[in-house]
């Protein structure tokens, strides 16, 4: 049953990834819509809902929460997350399908590497173990930790002005905040399947996800609002992966193979690196820009 359910999880958290991919692009679209603020503004969010775009992006996160929830609840986070990889080439055909703009050749090669760079990169690592429960003394920690980083990454955005390292510091904010979120949504899942809905009602570890989610989502339109998507969206999809990794060992007690395995792993995350790179510099970038942001920039 158990390379069933791993099936399962993966094809759940590739749904996860593309509805990602497509709330991505139109809450995108929506963020440039509303007036800009040189700090963290809170009407931000009531202004977001009052444009139909962004709400059919809560949907696609809807859809991706869902998605998400039922890979963790069948396989490992170190399984599930680093899958989200993809979640910068299929935001970028996306987009390209929704503006009738060509990806150009080189950003379907950084996709092929991207892909091939994640699939050389699992298939060496291997992972294993998919461990139920998480004592409260390896919570602690971690949580205080990832929220720690969180925090210095938000007030280091602050000083900075809008452009690319105000971008990539609130994407690399989001990204450790996504990666909290689904371990604390795994435990959920499984205190749900033990307990039903009484447990997970009543467990501290719900609610957790939830406003670490809510969290992560506010991050997330500041960073599309602080620069262009490849900014922030590069950090948000490297950083959820390897912070799900960590967490993934440390809280679930999962395994990679180590040993000359690394050498095989480390390629693989370089082609993704290479891969990623590669696709933050395609002239599609400035299709994703607001019109007043290119007139500014002549």
């Amino acid at each position: 049953m158990a390379p069933l359910h791993t099936s399962f999880s993966v094809v759940f958290a590739l749904c996860a990834a593309f509805s990602n991919a497509v709330a991505t692009v139109l809450q995108r679209k929506a963020a440039l819509t509303v007036p800009r603020s040189a700090g963290f503004r809170a009407g931000l969010m009531l202004d977001l809902l009052r444009r139909p775009v962004w709400l059919a992006g809560i949907l696609a996160v809807i859809a991706a929460a869902v998605c998400q929830a039922l890979a963790l609840a069948t396989g490992p986070l170190t399984i599930v997350q680093p899958l989200f990889v993809l979640e910068l080439p299929l935001t970028l055909i996306v987009a390209s399908l929704l503006m009738n703009r060509n990806l150009p050749g080189r950003g379907w090669l950084a996709v092929t590497v991207v892909v091939a760079g994640l699939a050389v990169g699992l298939a060496a690592a291997s992972p294993s173990g998919n461990r139920i429960h998480v004592p409260l003394d390896r919570w602690i920690p971690a949580l205080a930790l990832c929220m720690g980083l969180v925090v210095v990454l938000a007030l280091a955005a602050l000083k900075r002005p809008e452009g690319r390292a105000r971008a990539a510091c609130l994407g690399t904010a989001t990204a450790i905040s996504y990666a909290v979120t689904a371990a604390l949504m795994k435990a959920s899942m499984h205190i749900l399947q033990e307990q039903g809905l009484a447990g997970f009602f009543s467990a501290w570890q719900t609610y957790a996800f939830a406003a670490t989610g809510v969290c992560a989502l506010f991050l997330l339109e500041n960073a599309m609002q602080a620069g262009p998507l490849v900014a922030s969206q590069p950090a948000l999809t490297l950083g959820d992966a390897l912070v799900s990794l960590a967490l993934g060992i440390a809280l679930y007690e999962e395994e990679i193979r180590s040993g000359w395995w690394l050498v095989p792993q480390l390629f693989g995350v370089a082609l993704i690196a290479a891969g990623v790179l590669a696709l933050s510099r395609i002239p599609l970038t400035r299709a994703l820009v607001a019109p007043d942001e290119e007139s500014r920039k002549g």
